[in-house]
């Protein structure tokens, strides 16, 4: 099993930066892809950015130059800086994780944008 925590939600006004990290413990040997999805009410989860245990990293086509996904596989974390903040982008942020064909969700963290 693994267990995520995520931090850094919160409230933000348009054009400001978030910062979202999420820590992986208990089994964490071989853990793989890592990522962020966000979900509004009434619309399904999407997903928004996601790094390999390599570096290698794909974004959503609307967070791409704005949003930077990166991870400490030392510290079993994963990051999300979030800049130019888009009244759009509000939602519930959750992170993902990957394991020898396991996928793990965290409890999911609100990012409110106001415009």
């Amino acid at each position: 099993q693994v267990q995520l925590v995520e931090s850094g939600g919160g409230l933000v006004q348009a054009g400001g930066s978030l910062r979202l990290s999420c820590k992986a413990s208990g089994s964490i040997f071989s853990i793989g892809v890592m990522g962020w999805y966000r979900q509004v009410p009434g619309k399904q989860r999407e997903l928004v950015a996601h790094i390999t245990s390599g570096g290698s990293t794909n974004y959503a086509d609307s967070v791409k130059g704005r949003f930077t996904i990166s991870r400490d596989n030392a510290k079993n974390t994963v990051y999300l800086q979030m800049n130019s903040l888009k009244f759009e982008d509000t939602a519930v942020y959750y992170c993902n994780v990957g394991r020898l064909g396991w996928s793990y969700w965290g409890q999911g963290t609100q990012v409110t944008v106001s415009s």
